[in-house]
This record gives structure tokens, sequence and C-alpha cells, in this order.
């Protein structure tokens, strides 16, 4: 479960007949200016299948066995990976990058895999009808930008005309995807956009809040990664920007990203699709099957914050495409093929999430063929620097898909085009 595979064991690997168990590789990035972002991520995916393997026997009867992946972040490596782990008889990848992502979408899609990027990756993914093996429920970015927006609206009284917005983000696939989206809503809602890239990996950050202290933004959202969040926030804090005009995308929220800069950080905002923190039953059993056992893919201390709880959330998410598939199927030991059909036929209701111990946690989510995106709705946490925890500062809002679906029609279309590749779900 937690082994990490090596250079040596990466090349073993292509070679070894597939394993008996149901495998989800996980590939993480332990090491680098992204560890801060990668390491509880890993954890929360990890542990979520230990747990149940130690508690339920595994999924359906059928144990899982996760092989871990280091990518350090970087695309080369997220795909060598791939091709060094698919022979295990791999069902789902769950890369944690928009650029792995980007160059898997052919691969998998060659190879009858599912690949699974919740919040992440290529945004148009969301329309099934061209992309038959990529899912990104529950939602993703265009519908992040958009409900940072609606959120701004609402503190606005219903108006932004005339105010003034900065988008700093990583000058990257995943930084670039929310321009577009924000450059439309502008349009609709009369704000002045400014956007500001910051080079990998994120560290050197001074001429860019030097230019914010200088254009006096109303806000600014901030798509980050790794390292570069909590850079950006310790910089907000040195040209004493108001934190709570400050928000970030799901990927610029952890605690991570908070803590390093103090009581400053108080008030910091960010979106996420799902709850945070270590109030669910879940936790109890993980404490008792994983934790305490000794089971713990990391050191134990991430258990709880908001990047653990994404990946737990998205394991959550896999196990149940994996048990719908058996359904499906009839039988346990469930192929790649079939655990796409569980992901498109995908059912997560309110009472199966009471019933796995996260009530509250996430919304339902009911997959179709054409519309592997989910529900694209999201809430606001706040950093409570006393408390050193998100408070949950809204109810579930909304994307703005008036804006948002031609523009994932377009884009799918365009995708379409380029690789002769015909629309199902007629």
């Amino acid at each position: 479960m937690k082994k990490t595979l090596t250079a040596l064991a990466l090349a073993m690997a292509v070679a070894t007949p597939a394993l008996a168990e149901l495998v989800v590789p996980n590939l993480s990035y332990r090491t680098g200016p992204y560890a801060p972002s990668g390491i509880p991520y890993a954890d929360g995916f990890s542990d979520y299948f230990e747990l149940l393997n130690a508690r339920d026997g595994g999924i359906g009867g059928e144990l899982v066995s996760v092989p871990e992946c280091e990518t350090a972040y970087n695309t080369e490596k997220g795909v060598e990976c791939y091709e060094a782990t698919k022979g295990l008889g791999s069902l789902v990848y769950n890369p944690l990058s928009t650029g792995i992502t980007y160059q898997l979408i052919p691969k998998v899609t060659a190879d009858g895999i599912t690949l699974y990027t919740p919040g992440y990756g290529r945004t148009s993914a969301a329309n099934g009808k061209v992309f038959a093996n990529v899912f990104n429920y529950p939602a993703n970015y265009w519908d992040g930008a958009s409900i940072i927006i609606n959120h701004l609206l609402d503190q606005e009284g219903g108006s932004l005309e005339g105010k003034k917005i900065a988008l700093i983000y990583h000058n990257s696939a995943y930084g670039k995807e929310p321009i577009r989206t924000l450059q439309e809503l502008s349009k609709k809602h009369g704000y002045e956009l400014v956007e500001i890239p910051v080079d990998h990996p994120g560290q050197e950050q001074k001429s860019q809040w030097l230019q914010i202290r200088r254009d006096k933004p109303d806000y600014v959202i901030m798509y980050g990664w790794g390292v570069m969040n909590s850079v950006a926030v310790q910089e907000a804090v040195n040209i004493k920007y108001p934190m709570d005009h400050f928000i970030g995308i799901w990927w610029s929220g952890s605690e991570n990203d908070v803590e390093p800069a103090g009581d400053r950080a108080n008030g910091y905002k960010m979106i996420s699709f799902h709850g945070t923190g270590s109030d669910y039953p879940i936790y109890a059993d993980l404490k008792k099957y994983v934790i305490d056992a000794g089971k713990a893919a990391g050191a134990g201390d991430q258990v709880g914050t908001a990047l653990y709880s994404r990946g737990m959330y998205a394991a959550m998410v896999i196990s149940e495409a994996i048990r719908k598939a058996q359904e499906m199927a009839g039988h346990s030991a469930v192929t790649a093929a079939e655990v796409r059909e569980g992901f498109e036929n995908l059912d997560l209701t309110e009472e199966r999430l009471d019933e796995l111990g996260l009530p509250g946690f996430a919304q339902p989510i009911k997959s179709t063929c054409a519309d592997h995106g989910g529900p694209g709705t999201a809430m606001i946490f706040q950093w409570d620097a006393a408390a050193g925890a998100w408070s949950k500062a809204s109810d579930w809002i909304e994307a703005d898909q008036d804006v948002i679906a031609p523009l994932l029609a377009e884009d799918s279309a365009a995708f379409a085009a380029e690789n002769n590749i015909a629309e199902r779900c007629n």
C-alpha cells in the first residue's frame, strides 16, 4: 500500500503480471516545491483504500492495491509512471496534475482506462460525448472561477461594475485554465480583470505583489499550487493586502498554505467542493484501522486537513465507481472497461454518503454518458488563525452555466475536430 516505485521498481513493474487485487495507482509527489500540496493528498488517497482493506476486506471482497509512483509534479515523470504501472492491471488514474492529465487523455482513451480528475485537468472533459474515458466531477476549474465571482457578487450587493479583480496564477496549463471564463464573466459583470502570472515553482513573487500594491485591485483570486501558495499569502501580508479580499481556488486552500504566515493569514478565503476537518464519523474508523494500527501512508499529521480530505474524497469516489462496476458486471474482479462503466453510471446519493460516514461532506453525483462533470458547486471557507482551522463561510454556491456551458461545448468540439472523434451518447 505504501510502496513508492523507484526507477528500478518501475522497470520491474512493466514486466510484472497483473496483480490479483484491484489496482489503483497513486501518482504522487512527496518531494520538491509541490510537496506541501502533494503529501496530504497522497496520504488521504492511500489511507482511504487502506481503511477499506483493513475494515471491509477491500471492495466487494477484492483487496485494493495502491502502488505509489513519485512524479514530482513533472509531466514527463507522470507519463513514465503511467506507462510503468498500467501493466499491473490498473483500473483508474488520478494524477493530480493538469499537465500530466493533458498528456494522458489520448493514452487512457487508447488503453481503455479511466482518468479521474476531480476539480482539475482538462475542464471540457466534463463533456462525456467527446471524452469517454475522462471524468472530472464534482466540479471543474471554470466552475470554480464562476463560483468565486458569484461569491464576490454577493459580497458587493449583486454588482461588480467598475471593480478591479486580479488573477494571480501558476503560469502553467493549470493556472491558465480560468482565464477565458473570468474574461467572459468580466464582460457580463463589468469588472476589470488583471492577469498576473507566476512562473514555476512560485518562490519568487516580489514583482507580482508590487504590481498588486500599485494597481490596488478590489479582490485577488489565486490559482496556485505548492510553495507558490504560501509565498503568495506571505507577500499579501507584506503589502498589507486585506485577507478577506484574497480568495483561492480549491488548490490554493490548504493549512500548509496559510500556517507559515501565522495570525496574519487570518481571514484568507478558499472554495472547496467538500468539507474539511475531522468531525465526520469516518475519522473514527480511520483512527482505529489505519492510524493507530500503524498503516498510515504518511506521518499521520495531515489527517483531517483540507488536502487530506480531498485525497480521501477522490479515493471514495473511485471506490464507489468500482462498486457500481461490480454491481453492473455481476462479479467482483472487474476490468478497466467495466470500471469506466461504473464511473459513467455512478449515482452517489446523500444517503450513501451518510452510510460512508461522510454526512454533508459533499454533494450527490449522478453521472451520465453525456455528463462527466457533476453538479459544479462549491462552498466558501475562511481561515480562522486562532482556531487553526477552516471555517465554513457559505452554503453551496452554483456556477453560472449560462457562461460556462457554451465554453465547454466550444472547447470540446474543437478537441473532437482535431482528433477525429465522433460524439457519442446520441
